[in-house]
């Protein structure tokens, strides 16, 4: 039987982890995300007879996101009062709009008018100022290519609001309030709510059934890093995540989830699979030289990675640019084709963003708002 704790000697350090400015494996990891979003939009797997289960469910690479999310903006923030004594609200947002928001409006905004402008389907109209407002996560249907866009939703939602709490609550109430919205989340999806007359309700376009949206992971990746920001808690994941036993069988845990959990992940399935993603993401963080390492920081792998979230935002654009190249080759039936063609120009679309229009406002990021002041 193999142990996946290590001798205390060779355990990573509190002041170690602490010291670590740059997660060095977490681009790998975003790479790891976006591959299976790129694969689940993709025709392949569809198009496959009795395919495997772990084959068709790519969508999960968005709540792994989820999860390095919650992670990163709680450690950020946490580091940050620290070492200043507090964080900077007014900071912390203007640096995340300066991230999420530009490159996401502007898609948002090309994408409306290519729809309602020059195809003239106006029938759009009233969704459209929904994904301004970050309430996609609740429309009943979407916009042709923006259909990913409920995640930014959640995401914005999240980052409205837990700074706020994490600012405001006594620090021993934040890991009992995180688990109590896991659990809510997890509760209302299966339908317990119900009985006690909780029900969703619908406003025009919106259905608003705010415990169904997938908060869960990002809660959990929050509740990684209280626990990792913690002495105490530090030497007790230290001691049973940081070997090299234990990052290996956490991600080979996840692939075993996703073959073998029933047809429907709502509900508890769900939690075991974002409990087992919040284990896999800190045997990767809590020590930078985790077996995976080496994969993780190659440097197309770790490029990709880098902008992930504009490949996010562009991928279904570069499939319907692929479907009507391919089309007009006579090639659409040609399915790894499509795959390998998209994912190409999805990237390609992405860096060139990325280099571009996303970089004149991430260096606005240290400037004005964005500074932390003493």
């Amino acid at each position: 039987m193999i142990s996946i704790a290590m001798p205390a000697a060779n355990a990573p350090s509190f002041s170690d982890y602490q010291a670590t400015r740059h997660f060095g494996s977490l681009n790998g990891l975003r790479f790891l995300c976006i591959a299976a979003v790129l694969w689940h939009h993709g025709p392949v797997w569809t198009s496959l007879e009795n395919a495997p289960r772990i084959a068709t469910r790519g969508f999960v690479g968005v709540d792994f996101f989820f999860v390095l999310s919650g992670f990163l903006i709680t450690t950020l923030l946490m580091r940050e009062a620290s070492e200043r004594g507090r964080f900077s609200l007014r900071g912390f947002y203007w640096r995340r709009f300066l991230r999420i928001i530009p490159v996401y409006f502007l898609v948002v905004t090309a994408v409306a008018a290519y729809y309602i402008g020059v195809k003239g389907e106006i029938q759009y109209l009233s969704q459209l100022p929904f994904y301004y407002l970050f309430l996609a996560n609740f429309l009943t249907s979407d916009i042709p290519l923006l259909s990913p866009m409920w995640s930014l939703a959640v995401e914005e939602q999240y980052y409205l609001v837990w700074p706020l709490l994490l600012m405001i609550l006594p620090p021993r109430w934040l890991i009992p309030v995180l688990g109590f919205l896991v659990l809510l989340n997890v509760v209302a999806v299966i339908g317990w709510l119900t009985p006690l007359g909780i029900t969703a309700f619908e406003a025009g376009p919106l259905r608003f059934a705010m415990f169904n949206t997938t908060f869960a992971p990002i809660l959990l990746g929050s509740v990684v890093a209280i626990l990792l920001h913690r002495p105490a808690s530090f030497a007790v994941l230290a001691r049973f995540l940081s070997s090299a036993p234990a990052c290996l069988l956490s991600f080979a845990a996840i692939l075993g989830l996703l073959q073998w959990l029933p047809a429907d992940l709502r509900g508890w399935p769900n939690l075991a699979l974002h409990i087992a993603m919040a284990i896999a993401l800190v045997t990767i963080v809590i020590r930078e030289d985790n077996p995976l390492r080496p994969a993780l920081v190659l440097r197309p792998i770790a490029r990709v990675g880098e902008i992930s979230y504009g490949i996010y935002l562009y991928h279904l654009i570069g499939l319907h640019i692929a479907n009507v190249g391919l089309g007009a080759a006579g090639l659409a039936t040609q399915t790894w084709a499509v795959l390998l063609v998209y994912t190409g120009i999805s990237i390609v679309i992405a860096d060139i963003s990325f280099r571009t229009f996303e970089r004149f406002f991430l260096n606005m990021k240290t400037k004005g708002w964005g500074r932390v002041r003493p």
